[in-house]
Formats: structure tokens, C-alpha cells, sequence
């Protein structure tokens, strides 16, 4: 197809509808973005509190009107650091029509969701899989760094966005990380063990013992640890730097079981990550797959006339163009270096642009860019570094095959800026929730229990699932060991690295946690999921079956329940 200067093939429905959905938001925003209320029929507010560091006094005011006002009034303080200002869209612009106002921020939370997803499966993983192998890191080592960031990117930059851009939603990202770890080693192992029970073929399938119990006492030591820190309350540097540092030595101790396993049985070949040939990328393959299905259909079809040829190669570009919204935007910035993805073109403009993304994006504080020396510098520097890269990768390059010297450059700066497009996508999906829970008048950290937690868990989900069922008596091992690896992964290096980050930029003095009630609950729940498996999987010859997984969903649901009850 030589209509694009790059291999691209339409994919799902789905797919399309987003964009369009995107399309359609982009236009209606852009549209009414300069609409406001007329100011003379606003009254003057006289706020009771002017020092309030939050928006919780919005709903004092019963109309819109009042509420617009208020957030004019208090911008620095109802400002949730993203990139638009969700409030004042919802309010001031679509004050009157608060259905339409819901129906649109609840789509474009799904858009973020699918970006942050397909962000994770299309450019994230595959860097992060062939980086492993370029730098040849054993598949110990390559499971409990590189691919574990691959599933959790999602659930990491949430919490370091969190911490460190949106104000006062700490209790978001401390709430995601908690919350998807719980849904993934309760909710998920649960549903994993019942499958597992249903399916004959899967019957008498034994899990890894030492891994099993390693996985999950590592876990109840670090939440242990992190129980110490909340009711201290405040972090300094070294106490997040000593609770990051927690995965290191699960790395060591990973590595020391893999090579003493390795030399007890050299034909035995331990591998703790995920199995890179039957991983599920979220909503990617499954689109590639029906693509690939009608092609086939097409071509092995009768012969049709020239018309319908035409109409056919039509409608296959309309399609095509239909992709662009979404897709457009980060293959112009993320290099890719995949055979089947190759082009030259693609590759010169990625170059040339990337640095210039990790600057603007440097240079953005909340929804405005900040026109300091400093950042205008950093700017200027990043177009002459981009022109730089640009004529590198245009005379270094083959328009026929990816380049195979220097890989690893091409491959560290696709990780770098799907790292960039993850943070960017996470701190708006942090906002808009933020938002979200201001407008409903739900606590964020609910919010961030709830739909942001299901949201960044669905690809484990959904991959792990797939595995146990596809993977044989292998894949359920896999499987149940990415669904304590992964949340493990989640706590220390998500929330270790946004108390790191929250503490230094505090520092000397300690960071201050946000206070929510309900944390010890929640872990509480979560501590006691995981002691029901290191008890009952054990007493069951280490054999998923329906009481571990009756048992976990039991504590999930019950989990839920009180939550819900006492959070409305």
C-alpha cells in the first residue's frame, strides 16, 4: 500500500470508532473552548475559606453558574496539573448540558485507557523485549526488570504522576498501585484457579512452591513496610530510597534461586518472566489478527470487476486515514525498528521530532508552557539536536531493512519516548479522575481503587487469563507467577519511585502523605489475600482449585463491599 510512506494496515471497528470518538471530541472542544458564561450574569462569591489547598468547597454551590465562578476564583487550587482543565470544561463551557459534559469526559477517559494500553503493547513491550536481548540479560533478570516495567508502566508513571504534578491526589496513585495489586493477586489468581478447575486438560497442574513462597512473602514484607510508613506519615529521601531498594535485593534473591536451580538440573530451565511468544498485547494482536483474516478472504475471493477493485481500494484508505488520529501522533515521535514496521521515512521524522516532545513536555506545567529562559533554551537545543539525529538516521539508514548496527540506540530511544507517551497519557488519565471524583463528589482514592486500578489491570487480565488457559501446564505457572512478580513489581518500583521523587523535591524537609482512613483497610484485605493462598495452595499440593479461588474472590468482593459502603 503506497498510499502511507509507512506499512500500516487498518485495523478493528474498534479501533476505528475510537478515532473517530477522538476526532469528534477534538473538533466539539476546540469548538467551545472559547465559549463562556456572560460574567454579568454571575454573581460575586465571597468564598468562606480562601486558604483551602483543594476544590472540596465546589459543591457548596447548587448551579453551574456558581460553581464556573468558584473554580475562576480558585484556579491555582481546582487545577488538577493535566493538560486541560476538565472542571472548567465541565462547569463553564457545557454548564447546561451536564449530560453531554459526562458523555464526554467518560469517553475520553476510555480513549486515554485504550492509548495507555495500546501505548504499553504496540511500543513499550517490544522495546523493552528487545533491549533484553540486545543487552543479552537472562530471562531471570529480564522477567523482574525490563518486562515486568512492560505490564506496570501503566500503574507506575500513574503514581509517580500522582505524587509529583497533581496536587493533593497522592491518595490516587498510593490507592491504584494498592488497589491493582489487589484485584490482579486476589481477583485475577481467583478467576485464574477457577478456569484452571473447569478446564480437564489443566487438571493436576502443580505451581513452583519456593518461587510461589517467595513471590508472596516478598509482598507482605514490602506492604509491611509500607504499613511502618503511613503511620509515620512523613518519608524522607533515604527511608523511599532503603523501600525501593527492597526490589534490588528480590532481584538477587531471583537470580541466586535461578542459577542454583540451573546447576542442580542444566536440562531444567528455570524462567521467571513472561514467555514473550504467547503474551497477549492488549487490544493489539486481536485487531492485527482480523485484519490479517478479511485480507485473506479478500484475496482469495472471485475475481471482481474493475469498479468494485477501486471502490474496494477506496474504501481501504478512507480506513486507513480513519487510523491516523491516534496512531499518527506517536510513530512520528517513538522510533520503531521492527522488521515488519520499518520505514525510512518514519524513521528520519521520529528521530528528528523526539527530542523535541521530551522538551515541550519538560516545558509544560499544567496546561501552559512555561516561557522561562531556561525552558526556551532547552527547546531551541532540542530542534538543533533533533535536526542533528535526523540527518544521522537518513544517511545511516536502508529504506529495505532496519538498521543493525548501533541497534540498541534506535531501541533505548523507542523505550525513552513510549516512556515519554506513557507519562504524558498517565498524568491526564490522573487529572481527568481527579476530576472526576471533584464533579461526582466521590473520593479520588475510590477512583483510584476502583476504575483506575481495573483499567491499568485489564492487559494482566487479560494476558495472564490467556495464558493459563492457552499456555498448557506451563502457562499456568507463568501465569500465576506474573500475578504476584507483577503487583511486586507495581509497589516497590511505582510507589517507591514517586516517594523517592515526592521526597526529594521536598527534601531536606520529609514528605508528608496524604491522609486516608482507608489505607489500613486496604491493606489489611490485601495482606490477608495473600496469607489465604500461602495457606491454602500449600494444604492443596500446590494445585489451584476452587477453594483458593472461591476463597480470593470471596475477599476481593467482601473487600469492595465495605469500601463502597463506607466511601458513599
Amino acid at each position: 500500500m503506497t498510499f502511507f510512506p509507512f506499512r500500516f494496515k487498518p485495523k478493528s471497528y474498534l479501533s476505528i470508532f475510537l478515532n473517530t470518538s477522538f476526532l469528534f471530541l477534538l473538533i466539539f472542544y476546540t469548538l467551545t473552548s472559547n465559549v463562556t458564561l456572560n460574567q454579568s450574569q454571575i454573581r460575586h462569591i465571597h468564598l468562606s475559606n480562601t486558604n483551602n489547598n483543594d476544590c472540596s468547597n465546589l459543591h457548596d454551590f447548587s448551579d453551574a453558574q456558581s460553581k464556573c465562578t468558584y473554580i475562576k476564583e480558585n484556579i491555582n487550587s481546582c487545577s488538577t496539573k493535566g493538560y486541560l482543565n476538565y472542571l472548567q470544561f465541565f462547569y463553564c463551557t457545557l454548564g447546561t448540558l451536564p449530560k453531554l459534559g459526562y458523555v464526554t469526559l467518560v469517553v475520553w477517559l476510555i480513549l486515554l485507557f485504550y492509548l495507555l494500553g495500546n501505548t504499553a503493547a504496540e511500543y513499550f513491550c517490544p522495546c523493552a523485549e528487545s533491549l533484553s536481548k540486545v543487552m543479552n540479560l537472562s530471562p531471570a533478570i529480564a522477567g523482574t526488570t525490563l518486562l515486568p516495567l512492560g505490564n506496570g508502566a501503566n500503574d507506575v508513571f500513574s503514581s509517580i504522576i500522582s505524587f509529583t504534578r497533581s496536587s493533593n491526589s497522592g491518595t490516587v496513585g498510593l490507592n491504584s498501585v494498592l488497589g491493582g495489586a489487589f484485584f490482579i493477586s486476589c481477583f485475577v489468581v481467583g478467576v485464574i484457579s477457577m478456569l484452571v478447575c473447569m478446564t480437564k486438560s489443566q487438571l493436576g497442574v502443580t505451581i513452583d512452591k519456593s518461587s510461589f513462597i517467595r513471590d508472596v512473602l516478598f509482598i507482605i514484607f514490602t506492604l509491611s513496610c509500607l504499613v511502618g510508613v503511613i503511620i509515620v506519615g512523613r518519608v524522607s529521601v533515604w527511608i523511599a530510597i532503603c523501600f525501593t531498594s527492597i526490589y534490588v535485593v528480590y532481584i538477587w534473591v531471583v537470580c541466586v534461586m535461578h542459577f542454583l536451580v540451573r546447576n542442580v538440573n542444566l536440562h531444567d530451565k528455570e524462567d521467571d518472566g513472561f514467555d514473550r511468544d504467547v503474551e497477549v498485547p492488549l487490544l493489539g494482536c486481536i485487531d492485527e489478527e482480523d485484519c490479517e483474516k478479511k485480507t485473506i478472504q479478500m484475496s482469495s475471493s472471485t475475481p471482481i470487476d474493475a469498479a468494485s477493485t477501486s471502490c474496494c481500494i477506496f474504501l481501504h484508505r478512507f480506513l486507513g486515514v480513519l487510523e491516523l488520529p491516534l496512531y499518527l501522533p506517536r510513530r512520528l515521535t517513538i522510533p520503531v525498528v521492527d522488521e515488519e514496521r520499518w520505514s525510512k521515512p518514519m524513521a528520519v521524522i521520529s528521530a528528528t521530532l523526539a527530542p523535541i516532545l521530551a522538551a515541550f513536555v519538560l516545558s509544560l506545567t499544567g496546561e501552559v508552557i512555561v516561557y522561562s529562559n531556561t525552558n526556551i533554551v532547552i527547546l531551541m537545543i532540542s530542534v538543533f539536536v533533533g535536526l542533528i539525529l535526523g540527518n544521522v538516521a537518513y544517511f545511516s539508514t536502508q529504506n529495505s531493512s532496519p538498521p543493525k548496527k548501533c541497534l540498541w540506540i534506535w531501541l533505548l530511544g523507542g523505550f525513552v519516548m513510549s516512556t515519554t507517551w506513557t507519562y504524558i497519557l498517565a498524568q491526564e488519565l490522573v487529572s481527568l479522575l481527579v476530576s472526576f471524583g471533584y464533579i461526582l463528589g466521590i473520593s479520588p482514592s475510590i477512583l483510584g481503587l476502583t476504575v483506575l486500578a481495573w483499567g491499568n489491570s485489564t492487559g494482566d487480565l487479560i494476558s495472564n487469563v490467556a495464558l493459563a488457559l492457552n499456555g498448557g501446564k506451563d502457562g499456568v505457572q507463568m501465569a500465576l507467577s506474573a500475578c504476584y512478580a507483577g503487583p511486586l513489581f507495581n509497589t516497590l518500583i511505582g510507589l517507591g519511585v514517586s516517594l523517592v521523587l515526592a521526597s526529594w523535591w521536598e527534601y531536606p524537609t520529609s514528605f508528608v502523605l496524604p491522609k486516608d482512613p482507608f489505607l489500613f483497610e486496604t491493606l489489611g484485605f490485601l495482606i490477608l489475600g495473600l496469607l489465604w493462598a500461602l495457606v491454602v495452595l500449600p494444604k492443596r499440593n500446590m494445585q489451584p482449585d476452587y477453594s483458593l479461588g472461591v476463597g480470593l474472590l470471596a475477599i476481593y468482593f467482601c473487600f469492595l463491599f465495605l469500601r463502597f459502603a463506607k466511601g458513599f
